[in-house]
């Protein structure tokens, strides 16, 4: 069975064009601003920009952590 690639029309999956960090229940952009971009080792074409997350977007991430904790 062949699959409609993802994107195209008939294609059981999708992708965004560019992801955030997960934190907090939501995606958040990464607190510099970078992104990079992955592509599909099958064709070389973009998936998608996923953040280049640093030290920063960890301690936010941890922080909303110990406050679910907390709750």
């Amino acid at each position: 069975m062949r699959y409609a690639h993802p994107g195209t029309e008939g294609a059981k999956v999708t992708f965004k064009s560019r992801y955030g960090n997960f934190i907090g229940g939501e995606f958040v952009a990464p607190v510099k601003g970078q992104y990079f971009e992955n592509t599909s080792p099958v064709n070389g074409q973009l998936i998608a920009e996923f953040p280049r997350s640093t030290a920063e977007d960890i301690d936010k991430a941890l922080d909303a952590a110990h406050a679910a904790a907390d709750a």
